[in-house]
């Protein structure tokens, strides 16, 4: 479980392709204080520790993990954002992000808005019926409020974002462009909410 808030931006330091895909990630991270089998977003995918050293970790992804995010899209040297998990009693600073990525969508525009910059993102149709304004949503694992949607005729949709300088300076979209693919997580009351808005229309 983890929150949205994004603690440190790690690098891809070396990537192994074997039976599953192997990582190496730089961290500033006290990797001492890391135990081998938690838990840690990378861009919004939960991955599991598997081997550390000073200031380094590895982790595993397998070919299902890379079919439905952005990790296939790595290289040596790609920026992550990395959040570890949260323990019993610690703060909730944005809201609760399962690190269980529901899809990959695309920045569409980027612009300044005042000291914020706005980005568009395009999300798949399968996940336009749970993204809504002032609506909470994790685009590569931080947490987002969104601020307008509005369905495309391909039956996509598109929604903005706002991006202050606090966290352009602490997360990845300080580098992000237009084009990019990025990992989408919805808000978990609005899954539930629009199951429950489905299952009485039809029982209706």
């Amino acid at each position: 479980m983890f929150s949205g808030i994004i603690t440190d931006v790690g690098r891809v330091a070396a990537i192994e392709r074997r039976g599953d895909t192997r990582y190496i990630i730089e961290t500033a991270f006290d990797t001492a204080s890391i135990e081998i089998g938690a838990s840690v977003a990378h861009n919004g995918v939960c991955l599991t520790v598997i081997e550390t050293w000073p200031g380094r970790f590895a982790v595993e992804a397998s070919a299902e993990t890379l079919s439905r995010s952005t990790l296939g899209d790595w290289q040596v040297g790609t920026e992550i954002n990395l959040e570890r998990s949260l323990k019993l009693g610690d703060e909730i600073g944005g809201h609760l992000v399962y690190g269980h990525v529901d899809g990959v969508g695309t920045i569409v525009d980027r612009r300044p808005e005042g000291d914020s910059v706005r980005f568009t993102v395009e999300a798949p149709a399968a996940l336009a019926d749970y993204i809504a304004s002032k609506g909470s949503i994790a685009i590569e694992g931080v947490s987002l409020t969104v601020n307008e949607v509005a369905d495309t005729p391909s039956g996509t949709c598109r929604f903005g974002v706002n991006i202050i300088p606090h966290t352009q300076a602490c997360t990845t979209f300080r580098s992000l462009s237009t084009d990019r693919r990025v990992n989408l997580e919805i808000d978990m009351l609005a899954r539930y909410t629009a199951r429950l808005l489905r299952d009485r229309k039809t029982a209706g």
